[in-house]
């Protein structure tokens, strides 16, 4: 298998978000022409014989390829329901797939919560994109989410760090989707500028300084996706506030892992923790 084969990964574990991240993961592998693989990880800490969780995990996989049957019939989903922890399992997987599809929480999830701790340790450690499905819908509307107006790809790229892989995946997303523009965003602020070495007084030298640096870390790729429409946005805010209202209309919002996380015992930085637990809509965390 080659890299441009390797599966998408569907979590599904029964809970409304593990069946609308099922139902986006279809979608992108018929978007992207690679095979799916749908995930129910039995976990060790629960209080079930191994018989009856076998037979709980063959009745979830069966439904969930039915499920998927009926938004893309012409796919045939490979199924796995191994025994771990779920993050420990699909950062295990995750070294042979294009990218790890999962809900923004799963049965276990405190309703007060944005993110569910297995999502979120996931997206913090898997060495391939990681997608996390936010849906604002009532508990119980299981309706296809990917019917959205919004078509929009935003990625969020930062002056002082690699933004490459983020740029990679954001581009192969749009150009998916016929008709989808590209949003680079970079958002900035005066003392952003001043840590970058550029204006520390002049508001509008600053803008033009960021608007300069967004245009050089995106050049290039237009020759590479010619089909793709781009846009590019400096904006004058934090990068965390900037990205969560980009992600109000964007179909997908990339954003990058980034470093800086480990002091806080996460693989996510403090920028692209803020973008994951409060964007309104699916969000890629892409390592870099």
């Amino acid at each position: 298998m080659t890299t441009n084969d390797l599966p998408v990964i569907a979590a599904v574990d029964g809970s409304t978000h593990g069946r609308q991240a099922l139902d986006w993961a279809t979608r992108e592998a018929v978007r992207r022409g690679l095979p799916l693989l749908i995930v129910h990880v039995r976990p060790l800490t629960r209080q079930v014989d191994e018989e009856t969780g076998r037979r709980e995990a063959e009745t979830l996989l069966a439904e969930s390829v039915r499920r998927s049957a009926l938004i893309a019939p012409e796919l045939r989903p490979s199924t796995l329901a191994p025994l771990d922890f779920p993050s420990a399992a699909l950062v295990s997987l995750g070294r042979d797939a294009s990218m790890i599809v999962v809900g923004s929480r799963g049965l276990g999830g405190f309703r007060s919560l944005m993110i569910g701790s297995n999502s979120l340790a996931t997206a913090s450690m898997a060495s391939c994109p990681v997608v996390v499905v936010q849906d604002d819908r009532p508990e119980g509307d299981d309706r296809g989410a990917d019917a959205a107006a919004f078509t929009d790809i935003v990625a969020g790229v930062a002056a002082d760090e690699s933004s490459e892989a983020v740029l990679e995946f954001a581009f192969a997303t749009a150009a998916s989707r016929p008709g989808a523009r590209l949003r680079i965003v970079h958002g900035w602020t005066m003392f952003s500028s001043m840590l970058a070495g550029g204006p520390v007084l002049d508001r509008q030298e600053a803008a033009g300084s960021a608007a300069r640096t967004l245009a050089e870390l995106t050049s290039g790729w237009h020759e590479k996706y010619p089909q793709v429409e781009i846009v590019r946005e400096p904006v004058n805010g934090s990068a965390s506030r900037t990205l969560v209202t980009a992600s109000a209309t964007a179909a997908l919002t990339v954003i990058g892992r980034r470093k800086g996380g480990e002091s806080l015992g996460l693989g996510l930085s403090p920028v692209a923790q803020t973008a994951v637990t409060h964007a309104l809509g699916p969000v890629a965390v892409v390592p870099c």
